[in-house]
């Protein structure tokens, strides 16, 4: 259908005459008189009576207006939901409880009036294929390649750095101390089943691992994370790695314990990845909000996050 012939109908249908139609419209009279017999012509319906008195919509007409209307504002939600601007920001944070989710809360916060749409990609090679797609605006990744490898349009910095807290059950050996060296993990059982080979995080866990001469463990399914919080309370040899901003919800009764990690603090490198070609006005607010990661001397990340 014609959506100009619908917006020419509506203007006369408004106005009561073709004459103001057309001036309301910027087109000749003629012009406005062919949209709206195109218009009937391809309905199969008479839509207006002329009249002295101007145009009157018939039964047909007064029918197909609601509708009508509906096309225009269907038209225009469908323009604005990809106008830069105006549609809704779409922002990859890899999982809702996890730092991503926070900062960019923090950033609503600080601009109430940015429509986001947040969503959860799996790994950095579907969310570098979502940016370069153009299905999300930015994604937060951590990034085991260079920046200048990244495809080519795609843009990258790194804009926090997260440090990481041991986990365990009350009855765990370090379950007492008030922090813990990552050197000291040698010999103890780091189990993390959600570490899926091939994923950013697995290669930045197992660099961890290798730095300081412990082991992790991905044996078993990975049933999410409430069965994984149950094991890790009931188990007093069992530990696992969180984010100090990974949100975290367990029974009392499970007194689980967070304990930092010092000399040197591990911290997971996040980076936030976006088209360089992209021109929506959000994006810019939120690189601008976030800024780059304040390094720290006494923190450590894999070689190919520094």
């Amino acid at each position: 259908m014609d959506l100009d012939a619908v917006r020419t109908f509506v203007a006369v249908a408004d106005a009561g005459r073709f004459r103001e139609a057309a001036l309301a419209l910027s087109v000749t009279q003629q012009a406005v008189s062919k949209r709206v017999a195109a218009l009937e012509k391809d309905l199969g319906a008479r839509l207006f009576t002329r009249t002295a008195r101007g145009a009157q919509l018939t039964v047909d007409g007064q029918v197909f207006l609601p509708h009508a209307r509906e096309l225009l504002r269907a038209e225009e939600q469908a323009a604005s939901s990809v106008r830069p601007g105006r549609r809704a920001l779409r922002v990859d944070v890899i999982g809702r409880r996890l730092a991503p989710a926070d900062l960019v809360r923090d950033f609503h916060r600080a601009h109430p009036e940015t429509a986001l749409d947040v969503v959860t990609l799996f790994d950095a090679e579907a969310a570098v294929a979502a940016v370069r797609a153009g299905t999300v605006d930015a994604s937060f990744r951590a990034l085991t390649l260079p920046t200048r490898q990244l495809p080519e349009g795609i843009a990258a910095a790194r804009v926090h750095d997260e440090p990481l807290q041991l986990l365990t059950g009350p009855g765990h050996a370090l379950a007492a101390a008030r922090a813990v060296t990552p050197a000291q993990l040698a010999g103890h059982r780091i189990w993390m089943p959600g570490n899926v080979a091939g994923t950013e995080w697995a290669a930045f866990y197992d660099d961890l691992a290798a730095a300081f001469g412990f082991t992790i463990e991905v044996t078993g399914p990975d049933f999410g994370t409430e069965p994984l919080l149950d094991t890790i309370a009931d188990s007093p040899h069992l530990a696992t790695f969180v984010g100090v901003q990974t949100r975290m919800v367990w029974p009392a009764d499970h007194d689980l314990r967070r304990i930092p990690l010092r000399d040197p603090t591990p911290v997971y490198p996040h980076s936030l990845v976006w088209r360089a070609d992209n021109p929506h006005p959000a994006l810019a607010a939120l690189r601008a909000h976030l800024g780059t990661a304040r390094r720290d001397a006494h923190s450590w990340t894999p070689k190919w996050a520094r």
